[in-house]
Formats: C-alpha cells, structure tokens, sequence
C-alpha cells in the first residue's frame, strides 16, 4: 500500500470530483465578479487598520515609519511572486480548496492536511478579526451621529472594562452568513457594490489629502532602518491577504481557464498601486509618531482639518472591512467543503444545498463559529497568526508548482509561471523571509497549531481518506 503521508490525488481524481453531482457547485462567477472578489478580500482591515501598528510600531518591534511606502512594495512582491503560481495552478485545477487541493495534487496527502489546516488557521482568525473590526467602526460612525451603543453590547469581555457581548460584531457575521446561504454570485454581487464604494473612498482619501502631504513628515525616511520596514511588511501582508481567496471559488467560475489568472493578477496589481499611493499620503500628511494606530488613514484627515472627509473614509472603511468579512468567509466555507469532499473532515460539511448549489453545512459552522468568537474573544495578535499560516501555505504553493512541472509536464496549463524556476524561488524565499520577521511568539502558537492539526489528521483524516478508500478498492489482492 503506498505511503498514506505522500499518496497525491491525480488532478483528473479532483476534476471528476467536482463534476460529481453530488458535490457539483453552481458555476456562475464572471471575470469581473472574480477581480471584485479579489479587491473586496484585499482592500480592508490591513490598509484602514493595521497600517498604524506597522508605522508607528508597537512594543513587540520597532515600526517602519515613512518607509512603510517600502514595507508594502516588499509584501506585494512576495505576494505577487506567489500570485504568479496560483493562476498556473488556479488555470490547470479549477477546484475549490486553493492551495490545499494544489499540495494534494502535488506533495501528498500529509502536506495537503497540513496546508488546509493552516488556510483553516487564516481564514478563520481573519474572520473574527475583520468582525471586530467593523464592529469598531461602526461604533465610531455612531458617535459621529450623536448615537452609542451600551459597552456591555458593544465591546467582549476582557477587551475594555465593563464588555460582555460585541453585539455588532456577531450581528454583521451572522447577515454575511445568511447572503453566503443564498448563492456565491448573491455574494459576488454584493461585494461589487461594495468595492466601488470602498474604492472610491480611497481614491478620495489620495486625491485630498495629496494636497495637504508636508515632505518634510517623510524624514526620516526609516527611523529604524530596514528592521523597521522588514517587521512592517510582515504585518501589513495582512493586507493583501485575499488575492488567494479568488482561487478557491474556482469551481464556481464560469471560464476558469481564462478569468482565474486575470482575477487573481488584476486584484492584486490594483489594490498594490493603491496601497502605496495611500501609504505615502498618510506618512506625508502627519509625523509618523502622531498616527492613530485604531483608525490611522480617518484621524490623519481629522487632525489636518477634513473633518467631514473623516466621516466619509470611516464609511468607506465599514464597507471594505464588509467585503473582507464576505470574502474571508467565503475562502473559509470553500476549504472545509474540499476537505470533507476527500473524506479528511465531516462528510456532512460538503453537503450542497439543492436549490441555491451552495456548502450550506460548511457555510452555517463557518457563520456561527465566527459569531459566536467575535463576540466573545478579544482577539490579540491576531494578524500575525493569520499571516504565519498564509505564508507557510503561499510557500507550499510556490514548490507545488515546481513539482508538477516535473511530475507533468506535458498537461496542459492555460497559463504558465514566466522565468521557472526562478519565480518560485524567489516566491518561496520571500514569503519565509517575511516569516522571519514574525515574533517568537507567533511561531510558537504556529507549532502548536501544527501539532493539534497533525494530531487530528492522524485520529480522523489518514483513517477516513476517500483516496486511501479507493486505493484499497483498486489494489490487487496479492497486495
């Protein structure tokens, strides 16, 4: 019997499993809703939120001050390098499950488990921490309408004194849930609506506060050198966490051949220009020292007199911070369906609703698992948790590649990695750098989650694997 830690799954194994009626999801997503999926997973909490922890620093590491403008090129770049290696895969294997179904496919079932549990690890922390998010945002705009909710109902216990229940926050998750119920074209449709206002909200932000920027609040440019700017880059990766989340409605593209790659690429150049176009504004607008680290990009409009354009940017960033939530979600929802398909998690979880073609099982546990954690847990660190488990699986994904050129080179690949190998070394070399920067503490609890996740698969998954099952059927009795 082979090895059940190196069986791989043939990609024409995983084809035919989406094609089963069983498991068949509903094709329906455009060029358009996939790119609109991507901006909508990228542009959010790591760009209206964590980019004042990253340029000011906290007591963990030093920030990166004006050179944050650095910090977000270096991030992009690695992303982008691993971006170019999900359109390959995303092109050849339009199937849900990301880069766990392209290590399945590629490095076996062991590898596999162990990058699905850590896309578990991303998606689900991202979840509850993009829900806090908006839930302070929300408060804030209420303040701003003369309104407050109780802090009993608005902040979890521990958080602030007197917290007992983030109403907000498991409220906003549970009404995602039930849209993600309804379809992932609903979805797609409301998160483009979202976009176009979120986009617009920073365009805004760039074109009036271009105006005001002082060159002068750019020096130092790095007040604490590269170490600065590397340990930056590690947090705001966060904020192009998403791209990769387009990968995993695959099964649900209508052309995944063609507008996969354009999906993916096209997110993640847009929201990269973005990104360091807001950058520069915001660390020219103020000295770094005085940016507010809980609502950095409406404060900095605040403190230099756009106070109405405060107003508009902390709408604009409750709408953002909503698309992530959808796309976080939906990233989440399509892991757990891919796995329990193969048989390593609850086959109830790949059950799929007869009239909308939805995970509704997968997608009701993800929905009321991130309510009830939103609501309850203050979540420290988090982004950092989130990043370490994206990184490891966007190194993964990188070597997958690498593999299946090797293993099948003559399958056809719609689109091609340019420069192979070196984009994939370099892609892989970049996502553990940035890992490097990540504190001693994240990769401990990293460990530890990788320890539980191996445990689990050993107890469930290598016993319950529908590849081993069929391996079993097919064998030869004198085997």
């Amino acid at each position: 019997m082979p090895n059940p830690f190196l069986r791989t799954k043939s990609i024409e194994h995983i084809l035919a499993d989406c094609d089963h009626p069983e498991y068949r999801l509903k094709k329906s997503l455009t060029v358009w809703d996939l790119t609109a999926l991507g901006i909508g997973g990228i542009i959010g909490t790591g760009i209206f939120v964590l980019i004042g922890t990253a340029v000011v620093g906290d007591a963990h590491r030093p920030g990166a001050g004006p050179g944050i403008v650095l910090s977000f090129i270096l991030s992009g770049l690695a992303c982008a390098l691993a971006a170019l290696c999900y359109a390959e895969f995303a092109a050849m294997l339009p199937a849900a499950g990301s880069a766990y179904t392209y290590s399945y496919a590629t490095l076996g079932e062991f590898l596999a488990w162990i990058t699905g549990w850590n896309l578990i690890l991303e998606y689900g922390v991202a979840c509850v921490v993009v829900a806090i998010g908006w839930s302070g945002y929300f408060n804030n705009i209420l303040k701003l309408l003369g309104l407050e909710l109780p802090v009993w109902a608005s902040y979890s216990p521990g958080s602030v004194e007197g917290g007992f229940l983030n109403l907000p926050a498991a409220i906003i998750s549970l009404l995602v849930t039930a849209v993600l119920v309804l379809g992932v074209k609903e979805s797609a449709r409301t998160t483009g609506v979202i976009v176009v206002v979120k986009v617009a909200v920073v365009l805004f932000f760039i074109a009036v506060g271009l105006w005001s920027v002082e060159p002068a609040n750019w020096s130092p440019f790095m007040p604490y050198g590269f170490q600065g700017v590397g340990a930056a880059a590690a947090i705001v990766f966060f904020a192009y966490i998403g791209f990769d989340a387009v990968s995993t409605t695959a099964e649900e593209a209508r052309n995944p051949q063609r507008d996969l790659p354009i999906g993916i690429i096209a997110s993640l150049g847009i929201c990269t220009v973005l990104y360091v176009l807001v950058a520069a504004v915001l660390t020219g607008l103020i000295p770094y020292q005085q940016i507010d680290v809980h609502a950095p990009v409406a404060e900095a409009l605040r403190m230099v007199g756009f106070k109405w354009g405060a107003a508009l940017v902390a709408i604009g960033a409750l709408a953002g911070i909503t698309s992530v939530l959808f796309v976080m979600m939906i990233g989440q929802i399509r892991v757990f369906f891919a796995m329990s398909r193969d048989g390593l998690l609850g086959p109830w979880l790949s059950a799929v609703h007869p009239r909308y073609g939805t995970p509704h099982r997968a997608t009701l546990l993800t929905g009321v698992a991130v309510s009830v954690l939103a609501a309850l847990v203050p979540i420290g660190e988090a982004a950092d948790m989130t990043n370490i488990g994206t990184l490891f699986a966007f190194s993964l994904v990188c070597v997958a590649v690498l593999v299946l050129r090797r293993t099948r080179p003559s399958h056809p690949r719609p689109f091609r990695v340019p420069l192979m190998p070196w984009i994939p070394l370099l892609g892989m070399a970049a996502c553990l750098g940035l890992m490097a920067f990540l504190p001693t503490l994240t990769w401990i609890r990293f460990a530890v989650w990788t320890v539980i996740g191996t445990l689990v698969y050993l107890a469930y998954g290598m016993r319950h694997s529908r590849l081993a099952a069929s391996e079993l059927t097919i064998a030869p009795s004198g085997d």
